[in-house]
């Protein structure tokens, strides 16, 4: 497919690429938050995680690199960054910068297999291609700020970064509407992230 498919397909799901980059960008400035960083940290955090994945996503794909070709995205992660500097840090809850990595990540697989498969990406790819868009961000976020990756945590992330993006590729090959196969997706996705950092579900670990 062409840029054209990806206005009848991936484009219905632009509302998730928006929401995607708007929670990421949300758990970039609580990172700089709880570093009590800077404005211009706050920013510069929010924007990095906020289109860190769907611009290593849109250079694979070989598609135009979504913020360079609208405001929206950028705007979205400036006003967020505002959004947290100007609220009190205790107001957040505890665990609010997982629980707004885990939405994003649901929301960015989805849209990030959606676009894949609008570009002609076979199914396979496309999904790799989901999990790539919803996790680089996070994973550049933890290496600026010093800390732990986020995939390197025990509780299940990037397998629910994997269902999120599967679902959508199988329920798109079924011929199931964009919008129905994108908010079933990101419902399991996040739902099965959730319950992770609610149970602290994990999988087996290595042993010798």
């Amino acid at each position: 497919m062409t840029a054209t498919a990806l206005s009848g397909t991936a484009s219905a799901l632009s509302g998730l690429d928006l929401a995607g980059t708007a929670v990421f960008a949300m758990s970039g400035a609580l990172v700089a938050a709880r570093a009590r960083q800077n404005l211009v940290t706050f920013a510069f955090f929010a924007a990095l995680t906020g289109v860190g994945g769907g611009t290593l996503r849109d250079l694979l794909i070989g598609a135009p690199v979504f913020w360079m070709h609208a405001t929206a995205p950028l705007a979205v992660c400036l006003c967020t960054a505002l959004l947290v500097w100007w609220t009190p840090h205790r107001l957040w809850p505890g665990r609010a910068i997982e629980w707004c990595d885990g939405l994003g990540l649901a929301s960015y697989a989805a849209y990030g297999a959606a676009k894949a498969l609008a570009f002609g990406i076979p199914w396979l790819p496309a999904v790799v291609m989901g999990v790539v868009t919803s996790c680089m961000g996070g994973i550049v976020r933890d290496i600026l700020a010093g800390q732990p990756s986020i995939i390197m945590r025990p509780e299940l992330y990037v397998t629910a970064a994997a269902l999120a993006a599967g679902l959508y590729v199988g329920l798109a090959q079924c011929h199931v509407a964009p919008m129905l196969a994108g908010g079933c997706a990101v419902t399991f996705g996040f739902g099965l992230r959730g319950l992770a950092l609610w149970k602290g579900l994990a999988l087996p670990p290595y042993r010798d």
